[in-house]
């Protein structure tokens, strides 16, 4: 019988109950501990242990294989330093941290130890529709990309009229670009690589908190000469999610992803293609429906995988390192933002 990858879940809110729901259902994975600060410390309830910190969980199961890592943006670098260099393989979830120099750090450790094993939870590379327009773009069927337009966005109804942690600099680091438009950039450069010229708009004029409420962001990539029109929205008063991707032969359009609350729509692959006319014509339509999500479930059979060294890492903290060296640049582009970040920074010093 193979061995089964002795787990620890380190944060049990929403996302870490639906990692343990994965989790169960993967046998390479046994479940021996869950952590978050809401619980009672050694409580023991169906063969599982409970903790209210992780340092005590670790003093308990230092012979942990693995944990995954769903806490709050401001812990997360932090408690994936702690297990990694203490020999513990990590998946911790998006975004990967709150700024830059904290990856350099936990990417030091990680290549003091070549045998850890580092994922990131960049969940929508595994959705279907992704994963078959990286192909369309690998093969070129299309010819070559032109330009690129995406927008990932929320209702008003989530989290961002609620006085919750995402809406706290301090502890998330970030407003919606950090929260949520990170998967659009994270799937950028999973598509077309890296952007090096960066223009952006950043605003939190309409909840007023002191992290950003819309971003808007123009990048291009020098090598390809792709350009890519960014936005991330927590004001669009419905949950939306699109990429268009021009090439000079057609449209591949990306068009709603499915989630746990299926407010983003049916996700469908929609193909448009131009046809030969001396006058207008619309363009042939292909849509492709994807109805089942197995983006979770993948994503944990994938990390299964590498832990038993059959495929290499993915999600690596060197793409974790490439996505956040372009959401600095977007944050750090917008000058206006820059200072009134820097006065939200200063009145959370004071208040210390």
């Amino acid at each position: 019988m193979k061995k089964k990858y002795k787990t620890a879940i380190i944060g049990h809110g929403i996302v870490g109950k639906r990692r343990e729901f994965f989790l169960n259902k993967n046998r390479q994975f046994k479940i021996t501990a869950l952590c978050d600060k809401n619980y009672s410390n050694n409580l023991k309830k169906k063969k599982i242990i409970y903790f209210n910190n992780y340092r005590s969980l670790y003093k308990k199961f230092p012979d942990l294989d693995c944990v995954f890592i769903c806490i709050s943006n401001d812990m997360a670098a932090d408690v994936t330093y702690f297990f990694l260099s203490r020999g513990v393989n990590v998946f911790c979830e998006k975004p990967p941290s709150i700024n830059l120099q904290q990856l350099k750090k936990i990417k030091t450790i990680k290549n003091k130890n070549k045998n850890l094993r580092l994922m990131y939870g960049f969940n929508h590379r595994f959705h279907k529709s992704v994963i078959k327009a990286k192909k369309l773009i690998e093969t070129k069927k299309y010819g070559s990309v032109l330009n690129v337009k995406a927008t990932y966005g929320k209702s008003k109804f989530i989290n961002f009229n609620q006085n919750d942690w995402r809406t706290k600099r301090i502890i998330a680091g970030g407003g919606i670009l950090l929260d949520q438009g990170i998967h659009i950039v994270d799937l950028l450069l999973y598509f077309f690589g890296t952007f090096e010229e960066v223009k952006s708009l950043v605003q939190n004029n309409c909840w007023n908190f002191d992290v950003e409420d819309n971003c808007f962001a123009l990048l291009k990539q020098k090598r390809k000469n792709i350009i890519a029109f960014i936005h991330s929205s927590a004001s669009l008063w419905r949950h939306d999610f699109n990429i268009e991707i021009n090439f000079k032969k057609g449209t591949v359009i990306l068009s709603g992803i499915l989630s746990s609350t299926k407010s983003y729509g049916n996700e469908r692959l929609i193909i448009l293609k131009p046809q030969k006319s001396r006058v207008y014509t619309e363009p042939k339509k292909k849509i492709y429906n994807f109805t089942i999500d197995n983006s979770w479930k993948n994503e944990i059979f994938i990390f299964g995988q590498i832990l038993n060294r059959k495929i290499k890492e993915q999600n690596s903290i060197d793409d974790a390192i490439d996505v956040m060296k372009v959401i600095e640049k977007i944050y750090s582009n917008d000058k206006s933002w820059v200072t009134k970040v820097k006065k939200y920074n200063e009145k959370s010093i004071q208040k210390k």
